[in-house]
């Protein structure tokens, strides 16, 4: 498919004076692949590398999905005339991956960006915008429930403050609609979660699902939404309050807020560096689980650039960390995956103390399965358990055991529940649908169980030439 205008691709994303590519840098197809600005210690593990090669060679789906996370680096890459010859059946499966990792408004926005709508099928782009213009009115939906939401809180001096979503405008997010956005995040002091909850419930919520110190809540919920309904602003609505525990030694996040001017009220947001570190931990929590969404790695990327050059935002950052022991951990997994796959973004005042700091375990896992997690189809796959086993061995603890997340013991907890009024014809598709969701994690654990057995052995050869 041509393109009516000069497209500015790039033979290297390599510039002058940004940090070294990362320790497998492809280039062209899959089986092209070339060691690149190797430091010492990672030469003498270049052979590894070589099987991270053949582990992570990609399907041709896999590739058109790196065409379309490559057209968020400036320059181009090369690799973005993957797209330009897509098929009908490609485009069709492309949208769907879209819409699951959460990039597809993002494409379509950095395409009218690039003016490079043209390379769109028309009936691809005509999708896109209109999934753009009803996420527009989704996203003034939950604008609005949050304003209601947060004016309530405000009214009984509760403590709290917004997390995610609309607070990542504008450093991760440039405009709100553009993000779609599952649910309302509220931080919440401890001694103010019972009021929190009083008020979700007047205003008509049920409390679903408590794990951990976040409690869920859901109204106006419907079985059988299709994916065509994605980014309709429809009547069901999720919110989501986390507990804050004082933790002695370690200082309030409550504490350190700041205002935000949000459509006519004052929003408090997390500080600057509480945000941004706490988006980060977020995005390592979901690379370190079975399925993660893309979007949440390049809005990280996009922060990140945001404050590149700002050396104090780094200090104060660093600073911060040190009274979490999972900061830098998180923080460097998350860098050194992005710049896997999209070449290097960070700063040094940020890799220093944690891409630079990681376990042997860590940085082989992201060569071997970064990839994988980051264009990987739903519901993702198990692999993230062969970290979880290393890292257990130097400290870290796990959330569950290895058993439990090979073998659940449990039945998966009910995606809709029942109504007082709930007519027979509801309750059959709410059976229907939570049916789909028993037989779909059941084979998935099945098919991801064998293949984290098969990869284990493959995983451990590896460990044993990589130097520790």
């Amino acid at each position: 498919m041509g393109c009516g205008k000069q497209i500015p691709w790039c033979q290297d994303r390599s510039k002058k004076g940004e940090i070294e590519l990362p320790l497998l840098y492809r280039r062209g197809s899959s089986s092209e692949a070339q060691i690149c600005c190797l430091p010492a210690r990672s030469r003498a593990s270049t052979a590894v590398l070589n099987t991270a090669t053949e582990s992570n060679s990609c399907s041709r789906d896999q590739l058109i999905r790196e065409a379309v996370l490559l057209t968020f680096c400036q320059p181009l890459p090369e690799q973005c005339r993957r797209l330009q010859d897509l098929s009908e059946k490609e485009w069709q499966k492309l949208l769907n991956w879209l819409d699951i990792s959460g990039l597809a408004l993002y494409f379509l926005d950095r395409m009218t960006e690039l003016h490079l709508c043209d390379m769109l099928p028309p009936g691809v782009l005509a999708r896109l915008q209109q999934n753009l213009r009803d996420n527009v009115e989704r996203t003034r939906g939950m604008i609005a429930e949050s304003i209601a939401i947060q004016q309530e809180f405000q009214k009984t001096g509760l403590g709290y403050a917004t997390l995610k979503g609309f607070s990542f405008c504008p450093s991760s997010v440039p405009r709100a609609e553009l993000r779609h956005q599952f649910d309302l995040d509220f931080l919440v002091a401890e001694q103010s979660a019972s009021q929190a909850r009083q008020i979700l419930e007047r205003k008509g919520y049920r409390l679903y699902a408590i794990s951990g110190r976040s409690w869920e809540f859901k109204i106006n919920e419907t079985p059988g939404i299709s994916v065509k309904d994605l980014y309709k602003d429809l009547p069901g609505r999720s919110v989501e309050l986390h507990i804050e525990a004082k933790i002695p030694g370690r200082s309030s996040l409550l504490e350190r807020l700041e205002m935000r001017d949000f459509h006519g009220i004052h929003m408090p947001v997390l500080s600057p560096v509480d945000l941004f570190l706490g988006q980060g931990l977020h995005v390592y929590k979901h690379v370190y689980s079975e399925f993660s969404r893309t979007a949440h790695l390049l809005e990280f990327r996009r922060h990140v650039l945001v404050r590149r050059e700002d050396d104090a935002f780094w200090d104060e950052l660093q600073s911060i960390a040190r009274e979490n022991p999972r900061a830098s951990l998180g923080l460097g997994v998350v860098t050194l995956l992005i710049t896997r796959v999209m070449g290097d973004f960070a700063p040094a005042a940020l890799t220093h103390w944690t891409v630079d700091r990681l376990p042997s375990s860590a940085r082989l896992w992201v060569e071997l399965y970064g990839r994988r997690a980051v264009f990987q189809n739903f519901p993702g796959s198990k692999l993230y358990l062969l970290l979880q086993r290393e890292l257990e061995s130097v400290g870290v603890p796990a959330k569950r055991s290895l058993r439990q997340a090979l073998l659940p013991s449990r039945l998966p907890p009910a995606v809709i529940r029942p109504t007082a009024d709930e007519t027979v014809a509801v309750r059959i598709r709410r059976y229907r649908m939570q049916l789909g969701v028993v037989f779909s994690r059941l084979r998935f654990h099945i098919v991801e169980g064998f293949r984290y057995t098969l990869e284990s052995y493959r995983w451990r050869q590896s460990m044993n030439r990589f130097p520790q």
